[in-house]
């Protein structure tokens, strides 16, 4: 190819066996008739095709020097295929246009020239504006509408057809744009175009005559639903996110619990609050501080064994202190930043490396849901079991089969037993996933989107179900484990039993039962990030699970809830100072150090994916 190329035309190519060939020459063509000769070239980004459109392609280049043909092994997606294309284009105008030529060739000059006089940094043909001439089908036409109009009113763009295929840019302009595009299918021109008009630059949008040619590639469950989850992504990206750090994080949760506090307030005494805490056995409040203690040695035991499985053995005494750190980190920071302390720790003091660090958390956190699933789903489904409906209503209700009380707490541990169903199905549908060599999560994200983020999405979903298999596929390390886990979090439970009979609650079978699923909706509301040390969210689900599952009252369950949820972090507290002042750990200087690895390792995986 001579050097004087000035537009270079890329056709995105998938399965095109039948009309590449004719696509090519009329491109070529048109060109031809408003650009010097040897100034352009068109290029056919094959991906990863299973027909003859490779060999097609391949002729086609060896004929016309014009011609040039890139070849992916594999699929990229609409969008990876195009970026893979252009980043290899040599010509300072860069044109792309559906292969179909659903878009009258008649108005790629003015395509072409809006770019290439300097005009306008990006162009793009419209079905939606005056003047054009498009026949839309209603099974094309209601959706793209819809689309649009999201685009238009979430994404803030002043674009009317981001979909359509049929656009061009300045060169810089859209390898600086790439740089920032996640997506690699069909969301990718509208990613661009929005991302065009934040950065300032110049956009043309013109009408065009549009004629549908064939059926379209667009799946419209499985692409309209993952251009959905695109838009929302690209939305927090643009205007959420920017507009976030640990002063608005801190500044928003703290104000979550200021709100939560004052509606409580609507319907609770916060007087008759107050004098139900005060009137707490200050005795049993100690035992169950003690109660708790005893689980973090535990703790310790189970980090222990999950580094050994993954080959960095350690004493148990200082990971007992890192994780007292990483988990104070969690109480005085939100979106749980702690957690990333955990791994700075160990980095800094044992040499674990950030990816093993984040690894064997992730593992941590994984049987840590299991487990609080478990605890959950056994309790409420034991007592649907062994429990009569009358022996069910009278410990519900307080009353027999003939009283007149309404069964609000009957109908609630029916909707919480089927919770806790759901959730025992879903971990033994993690475990065998994790044990399994087929890839469940693909197969099924798959199924309902094809575009970038959904794969990221898949990604994410594979590594934590990665993680629990470097256990799960050692039978012994996964009892031992799963054993510590199950102790772990029954003394948890254990320490709210306590409280409650500080409080003089009766502790029958069915109130005990009651606190294990108790605590263990409250533990799983938690992992919410939205406020430093789930403060108000482990108190509402505690309190809505007593008050619907027995007698106990509003401000006598939110007073429990209060006291346990501060006796834990009062411990967790002390033990991060102690550990702190003992292994000379800063936490801010941590975040701050787990922070700048995260950002630095998405810069290194941006990079890769290049």
């Amino acid at each position: 190819m001579s050097e004087g190329v000035e537009v270079s035309v890329v056709l995105p190519a998938y399965n095109e066996e039948d009309t590449i060939e004719r696509t090519v020459e009329v491109t070529l063509s048109t060109l031809a008739d408003f650009l010097p000769a040897g100034s352009f070239e068109v290029i056919v980004a094959e991906d990863g095709c299973d027909d003859r459109t490779p060999e097609i392609a391949t002729r086609m280049a060896e004929d016309d020097e014009r011609v040039r043909h890139i070849h992916s092994d594999e699929r990229l997606g609409r969008g990876g295929a195009l970026e893979y294309a252009f980043r290899r284009a040599e010509g300072e105008t860069l044109v792309y246009f559906d292969t179909d030529l659903a878009t009258d060739m008649f108005h790629l000059e003015e395509l072409v020239e809006s770019i290439r006089s300097g005009e306008y940094d990006v162009a793009t043909g419209s079905r939606w504006i005056p003047g054009e001439a498009a026949d839309r089908p209603a099974k094309r036409g209601i959706p793209s509408r819809g689309f649009n109009t999201m685009v238009r009113l979430v994404l803030r763009s002043d674009v009317k057809d981001h979909q359509c295929g049929f656009k061009a840019f300045d060169r810089e302009t859209l390898l600086a744009l790439m740089d920032d595009v996640e997506d690699d299918h069909w969301f990718w021109d509208t990613e661009v175009l929005v991302r065009a008009q934040r950065e300032g630059y110049r956009v043309k949008e013109f009408a065009v005559d549009w004629t549908p040619k064939g059926d379209s590639k667009v799946d419209l469950v499985r692409d309209v639903f993952g251009m959905g989850s695109q838009i929302v992504r690209t939305f927090w990206q643009l205007s959420v996110a920017p507009r976030i750090d640990r002063r608005v994080s801190i500044a928003a949760g703290t104000g979550l619990v200021l709100v939560a506090l004052l509606l409580m307030t609507t319907y609770l005494d916060l007087g008759e609050v107050w004098a139900e805490i005060r009137s707490a056995d200050p005795a049993l409040i100690g035992l169950s501080a003690v109660v708790y203690v005893l689980s973090w040695p535990l703790r310790g035991v189970r980090y222990r064994d999950i580094l050994a499985e993954l080959g960095y053995p350690s004493e148990t005494g200082f990971l007992t202190g890192a994780i007292f750190i990483s988990q104070t980190g969690n109480l005085v920071f939100p979106a749980r930043l702690g957690d990333g302390v955990r791994a700075y720790v160990m980095k800094a003091r044992r040499s674990v490396p950030y990816p093993s660090g984040f690894a064997s958390l992730a593992v941590e956190r994984v049987f840590d849901l299991l487990t609080i699933a478990i605890l959950a789903g056994v309790v409420i489904l034991g007592m649907l079991v062994t429990m009569s409906p009358a022996e069910l209503q009278a410990a519900i209700t307080g009353v027999e089969l003939g009283g007149n009380r309404e069964l609000s707490g009957e109908r609630a541990l029916l909707v919480a037993a089927g919770v806790a169903a759901a959730a025992v199905v879903a971990t033994v549908v993690i475990v065998a996933s994790a044990r399994s060599d087929r890839n469940y999560v693909r197969e099924t994200v798959s199924r309902l989107s094809s575009d970038s983020y959904a794969d990221y999405v898949a990604g994410v979903i594979e590594s934590f179900v990665g993680d629990i298999q470097t256990v799960a596929s050692d039978r012994r390390a996964f009892a031992v484990v799963g054993a510590s886990s199950l102790l772990i979090w029954t003394l948890d439970v254990l320490t709210a039993v306590v409280v409650l009979a500080a409080f003089g609650v009766e502790l029958t079978a069915f109130v005990v039962g009651v606190a294990f699923f108790a605590v263990s909706v409250g533990n799983l509301a938690k992992v919410l990030p939205l406020t430093p040390a789930g403060l108000g969210l482990y108190e509402g689900a505690f309190a809505v699970i007593v008050v619907g599952l027995t007698p106990v009252g509003a401000a006598l369950a939110i007073s429990v809830a209060i006291v346990d949820h501060a006796v834990k972090n009062v411990v967790t507290l002390a033990g991060g100072l102690v550990s702190m002042a003992w292994l000379n750990v800063s936490l801010t200087t941590a975040v701050e150090e787990s922070e700048a690895h995260s950002a630095s390792a998405d810069e290194r995986g941006s990079t890769a994916r290049e």
